[in-house]
């Protein structure tokens, strides 16, 4: 994915003078407390950034886990975050924290031994926050988690004695007393970790590192889980699954790789849960590794580490186009990626009333970006000016384009990529003779200029 144009800001951030560049994404303010000192594996100062809003007092607060602790800053003058307090954790030089909120408890994990969970009551604020729970006796560590209503998802849980599952779901409708309801390592022994998972309605997809991407539902009535699909295979090679986050219309799922260094993010069809396919891949620039993704309405938010935080517009859910960036990590310009590989934005976080847009730098600290200038793309006309039908087919398929386009290109591949047809698109309508193709499901890539769309078909007879 190119940009066009380029803007430099230069600001006296705590002392130090930085260059940030940007596009459509203007930066706010930057918090980093000197004082936090480098973990000794990678370097990493900050991690994982999380918010709050207040619903009595619409005061908005970020929250950023660094290698000692967790800050509450708040951020409701995004231009002058202040500090309203600091919860250090059991264990001092950690690389992961992650953070999720049910109601007004705020959920703090980290990943190694010698941890806690912590559950903190944020109602006590602007003044501190309460800290609730700090224990090991429902788990001690974990890798990452996700709420979905009263259920609490837990990945990669490690138990006071060695004890360790996979992911773990608990019942946190009394969010201060998470009861522990089933453990995936019950009913799929085979999955050895899960890294991430988004959860809706209680289907769970689970980036389960080398293992690639399985999707489980989980019933609370039966207390089980049962495996809905998987998606194994997309990739040569090996490469670790690291992060998922759905389309508003729960159609498509844009998936993360971390390892190796510079895998795409791709773009997943999951319409049919027990067939899961990559319909598409971008990146922010090649090299770069996307971490995080995030959906807001109409937008993706993702995450880049060096290449820091990239927006794109999703208003067609499997065409991603690029809609604006901030680079949080000054220190290379973009497309270089000097050693250390972890550097840069780790996480954002989309979800504040204000429109504020909260991001975690490893080295820079918690970051306030104002995208008011994006927030308008979901009413622009479509991106991709083609229509495909019927859809089922038979024996004809018709490509039609609008009046605007000036011609592009057709390829039509099965499932497994293997291509069966392909041409040029110089006329409003292309209709193609598809009789002698067997009846299932295809995939067909239009390409209009830099514009990709791939739409899956049926072939029924």
């Amino acid at each position: 994915m190119k940009y066009i144009l380029t803007f430099l800001c230069a600001l006296a951030l705590n002392g130090a003078s930085a260059q940030f560049s940007f596009q459509n994404i203007n930066l706010l303010s930057n918090f980093d407390d000197p004082t936090v000192p480098a973990e000794p594996v990678y370097g990493i100062r900050y991690q994982s950034c999380w918010g709050w809003a207040d619903p009595l007092t619409d005061r908005e607060y970020g929250i950023i886990g660094s290698s000692e602790g967790t800050y509450i800053i708040e951020v409701t003058d995004p231009g002058n975050p202040v500090q309203r307090d600091y919860i250090p954790g059991r264990s001092n030089q950690r690389i992961w924290h992650e953070y999720k909120t049910v109601g007004n408890y705020l959920y703090i994990i980290s990943d190694g031994g010698g941890n806690s969970l912590q559950i903190v009551d944020l109602t006590t604020l602007p003044d501190s926050g309460h800290v609730v729970y700090d224990g090991t006796n429902i788990f001690d560590s974990g890798h990452t988690l996700y709420v979905d209503g009263t259920h609490l998802y837990v990945a990669s849980v490690s138990q006071t004695g060695g004890s360790y599952s996979s992911m773990n779901v608990y019942d946190v409708s009394s969010p201060a007393t998470p009861v522990l309801l089933r453990r995936l390592d019950q009913d799929y022994p085979s999955i050895s970790q899960v890294h991430d998972m988004f959860v809706i309605n209680d289907t769970i997809f689970a980036s389960c590192g080398y293992q690639g991407l399985y999707i489980f539902t989980y019933d609370e009535s039966t207390n089980r889980f049962t495996q809905r699909g998987s998606l194994t295979n997309y990739t040569p090679g090996g490469s670790y699954n690291h992060s998922s986050f759905i389309s508003n219309d729960r159609t498509t799922l844009y998936m993360m790789d971390e390892v190796p260094d510079g895998l795409p993010c791709k773009v997943v069809d999951v319409s049919d849960l027990s067939n899961p396919f990559v319909v598409d891949t971008f990146y922010s620039n090649a090299g770069c590794t996307p971490h995080n993704p995030y959906v807001k309405g109409n937008l993706l938010v993702n995450a880049n580490y060096q290449d820091g935080v990239w927006i794109y517009d999703i208003s067609n859910p499997q065409v991603p186009v690029f809609a604006g960036y901030f680079d949080t990590h000054p220190q290379n310009s973009p497309g270089t990626y000097p050693n250390p590989p972890y550097a840069g934005c780790w996480a954002a976080y989309t979800d504040l009333p204000s429109g504020t847009l909260l991001a975690s730098d490893m080295q820079l600290g918690l970051f306030c970006l104002d995208i008011g200038t994006i927030t308008g793309l979901s009413t622009r006309p479509s991106l991709n000016p083609v229509r495909l039908f019927p859809n089922p087919a038979q024996d004809r398929l018709t490509i039609a384009l609008s009046e605007s386009s000036t011609g592009g290109t057709y390829l039509l591949t099965d499932l497994q990529g293997r291509e069966l047809m392909n041409g040029e698109l110089n006329a409003a309508t292309t209709t193609l003779d598809i009789s002698r193709l067997n009846p299932g499901f295809y995939l067909v890539k239009i390409q209009l200029g830099d514009q990709v769309r791939s739409t899956r078909i049926q072939i029924t007879r």
